[in-house]
């Protein structure tokens, strides 16, 4: 449309028209003479409006994802750290009780056997084929640490250190083959060397060849001239296969230590040794096999239980004979009878009698 005097006039007017109808439906309130054209307008262009909806959602929600995206995906993040800063915290925890429980073993062992041990942890170990088993642990000179010091941990002997650097050292452990150590079988003090085999055992030759030794027998270090390597008492480990003797001069065991040195990871290295040697105090107390429950079983004159011990009792109220009636030992072969009765014997008088 072209701008013009009557264009501009029509506009006045429409403009005019609509705040005539503005102002009569604000004043006619809820009863506004407009209400039926609103409804008509609704019901004409309600359906349109419901299109026009339906076809711009899509597009209004995705932008609407792409705009909270950046913000979901921080959230996400969030949580993904969170969580992970959860696990970490969980595993150290167990980690730092597992090392305090190894640090409280050591110590006790360490009190038990008066030695003066300095405290270390693993940070490496060595290649086991083709080379030294060893490892390594973050003490050294300025620790106080010196070559051919006993190395131990809770359970036992670890080694002794060979390389000691400003600030590290380097420990052979009891399982390598090149490592040889005295040791004192416990109760009868039989000598032997324990030397490693390059895997978890270790064997023991005994010098005594006549040397009683049997499965269980556990064995400690003898000790070295001024504790050096080794200094006494240290447990080593437990007999656990003893070959028939074959008339050498010495007799060779085999024996399991008690050091699991595939996990290491606290140990201690002796820097004062005991003031008088420990013996077999260091060792932990045997294990006490359970007693097994025996059941005695009184049999009567006639062969059979006495009462309260049959398949229906418990097996134990007839202990010595004490419940149900006490069998007639006045008549003759009657104790001799239910002996061999209960042995599952036959009674060779009673059948000549019979």
């Amino acid at each position: 449309m072209r701008d013009s005097r009557e264009s501009r006039l029509l506009l006045v007017l429409l403009v005019a028209s609509a705040f005539a109808l503005i102002t009569v439906d604000l004043r006619s309130g809820e009863r506004s003479p407009l209400d039926n054209a609103r409804q008509g307008a609704a019901s004409v262009f309600g359906p349109v409006e419901t299109a026009v909806a339906g076809a711009v959602d899509p597009v209004g929600n995705a932008i609407t994802a792409v705009r909270e995206s950046g913000d979901r995906h921080d959230r996400i993040s969030a949580l993904e750290r969170e969580n992970a800063e959860l696990k970490q915290r969980l595993g150290s925890d167990a980690r730092r009780t597992s090392r305090v429980a190894e640090l409280n073993t050591l110590l006790r062992t360490a009190a038990a056997g008066q030695y003066g041990v300095k405290g270390a942890q693993v940070v490496a170990i060595g290649a086991a084929q083709g080379f030294s088993w060893t490892i390594t642990i973050d003490v050294g000179e300025r620790d106080g640490i010196t070559p051919d010091m006993t190395v131990l941990n809770g359970d036992g002997l670890v080694g002794r250190v060979t390389t000691v650097g400003p600030a590290t050292s380097t420990v052979l452990l009891a399982t390598d083959p090149d490592f040889t150590v005295g040791t004192r079988m416990e109760g009868s003090n039989e000598l032997g060397f324990a030397t490693g085999r390059g895997d978890s055992w270790l064997t023991v030759q005994l010098l005594n060849a006549k040397a009683k030794v049997e499965k269980g027998d556990r064995l400690v270090t003898f000790g070295s001239s001024n504790d050096r390597p080794f200094v006494p008492g240290v447990p080593v480990g437990e007999v656990t296969e003893v070959p028939p003797a074959s008339g050498d001069l010495t007799r060779t065991v085999r024996v399991e230590p008690y050091v699991g040195f595939s996990r290491l990871d606290i140990v201690g290295v002796v820097v004062q040794p005991p003031r008088e040697d420990p013996r077999d105090t260091v060792l932990p107390d045997p294990v006490k096999p359970e007693p097994t429950p025996t059941v005695t079983v009184t049999v009567g004159p006639d062969g059979e239980p006495l009462p309260g011990q049959g398949a229906g009792g418990d097996g134990l109220e007839g202990q010595g004979g004490q419940n149900g009636p006490a069998p007639d030992t006045t008549a003759p072969g009657a104790l001799g009878r239910d002996t061999q009765e209960v042995a599952g014997e036959a009674d060779p008088g009673d059948q000549g009698t019979d």
